[in-house]
């Protein structure tokens, strides 16, 4: 498959390149706008798009096909569906960890709490590094290792810096890591490395790991693989093919995402986008997204009148979002505008609720990824979700990437100021080892209602 069978548009003034010839900052240096991928046959081509149209019918034949096969290409959740980003040479060249197939589950008692009939979480921390960054990243980093790079790079909150870093591992490439010192969870810092990336610390924050790391990339042969590469967006659009897939070619009404560097919204609004317009389903589901009231740039976007965005000094215990300056705020924006989605933000409190909440139904999930329940219950109120519609919350990181937090709630250390929290706080009971004291607990335990 030829390099050409794609090019990168800038999504501002719709300029197009080759796209061999950027691999660092990714923007347009005429709009300061970033790119993304366009295929012969996406939206964007206009007329010419309608006689390059891959088959609708004999694709989803064609997936269902491979999920049979042995091939480690087609046990991918994401190169499963290579025929909507042929984005390599060669399609042997993908580097590949059996990523994405990740289950998509009910929430029955949130959903009954909630007056709805219909609420799915879509679980991206099943993926391997436990994460939703690895449908992106075996895409990205795929790229980079065929044109050749022998470094990659990023500056990460923690779940890209452990996705980068196993991939590159995988691909036989360096990595280097660049983290806000104390302001990423152990669980993933320990990710990155045990799978051997040089991890710099550096005495700032996200945004400020941004800007060293953009300088860098400029000046040394270093790819750069932050959500800004349009390649990661490729990989974390299927997803949306995934969800599709997995209810029959039902489209749910309403998809709900974790807004940090916003990047996954957009990805997500990319593959329902082509989905609709390659005739796989007839409409494409509303996306909100959800930010930490600690970090909202976004939020107070939607919600100003000036409509400008004003970067913030972030602050969240939710890490994974704590971005106060996001890359891709403008492609997120557009896509939620788009689709009729809104924007909403959760404070420290509500986050805690939801993810102990999310936790009662079996189902664990690192704080950020909490944010898209506590979200949900703002939009019911303001009317933007109803109680009638088909909901997905997107859940993008494991549980295990910051059981600091889980430990610490259940502890009763967070902040929490919501009474709601108490019953499900479930810390240890210290007893004495008699089956007296043991049943009095249990008692006690059964009269708490949840």
């Amino acid at each position: 498959m030829s390099l050409r069978s794609h090019q990168l548009r800038c999504i501002g003034s719709g300029e197009r390149i080759a796209p061999e010839t950027v691999s660092s900052d990714f923007r347009d240096p005429a709009s300061g706008e970033l790119y993304e991928v366009e295929y012969p046959w996406s939206e964007s081509r206009g007329d010419a798009a309608a006689t390059n149209k891959p088959n609708a019918s004999a694709l989803r034949h064609l997936w269902a096909e491979r999920r049979d096969s042995t091939l480690p290409i087609d046990q991918s959740g994401v190169w499963r569906y290579r025929d909507l980003l042929p984005i390599l040479n060669d399609d042997a060249h993908a580097i590949t960890l059996r990523e994405g197939n990740t289950p998509l589950y009910d929430l029955p008692r949130n959903a009954k709490a909630l007056g709805l009939d219909f609420l799915l979480a879509k679980h991206q921390g099943m993926n391997p590094t436990g994460s939703f960054k690895d449908t992106g990243m075996t895409a990205a980093l795929s790229v980079a290792a065929e044109r050749g790079y022998q470094w990659v790079a990023c500056a990460s909150t923690g779940n890209t810096s452990a996705a980068m870093a196993a991939y590159a591992a995988r691909a036989g490439l360096r990595a280097i890591v660049f983290i806000p010192e104390g302001k990423i969870a152990w669980g993933k810092l320990s990710q990155s490395m045990d799978y051997g990336a040089v991890t710099v610390q550096l005495k700032t924050d996200f945004d400020g790991c941004v800007k060293m790391l953009t300088d860098m990339v400029k000046k040394n042969p270093i790819y750069l693989l932050n959500s800004v590469n349009p390649y990661r967006l490729e990989g974390q659009k299927t997803p949306a093919i995934e969800i599709c897939e997995q209810l029959d070619w039902q489209v749910p009404d309403h998809v709900i995402v974790p807004g940090g560097n916003l990047a996954n919204g957009s990805a997500l609004g990319k593959g329902f986008g082509e989905l609709k317009h390659l005739g796989f389903i007839d409409r494409i589901p509303k996306i909100s997204v959800i930010q930490a009231e600690g970090a909202n740039p976004l939020f107070q976007w939607f919600t100003n009148a000036e409509k400008m965005l004003h970067p913030v000094t972030a602050d969240t215990r939710a890490t994974a979002i704590r971005i106060g300056n996001p890359a891709s705020w403008r492609k997120a924006a557009r896509i939620i505008e788009a689709t009729g989605g809104w924007c909403e933000q959760a404070s420290e409190s509500e986050i805690a609720l939801a993810k102990a909440q999310i936790g009662a139904e079996g189902i664990g999930c690192e704080p950020a990824s909490a944010v898209t329940l506590a979200g949900l219950k703002k939009l019911l109120k303001s009317g933007h979700v109803q109680t009638g519609e088909r909901v997905v919350l997107l859940l993008t990181g494991h549980t295990l990437k910051d059981p600091e937090y889980t430990i610490d709630f259940h502890k009763d250390l967070l902040a929490t100021d919501i009474p709601e929290a108490a019953p499900f706080r479930k810390p240890p009971i210290v007893l004495e080892p008699n089956e007296s004291a043991v049943m009095r607990a249990l008692e006690a335990e059964m009269a708490v209602k949840v």
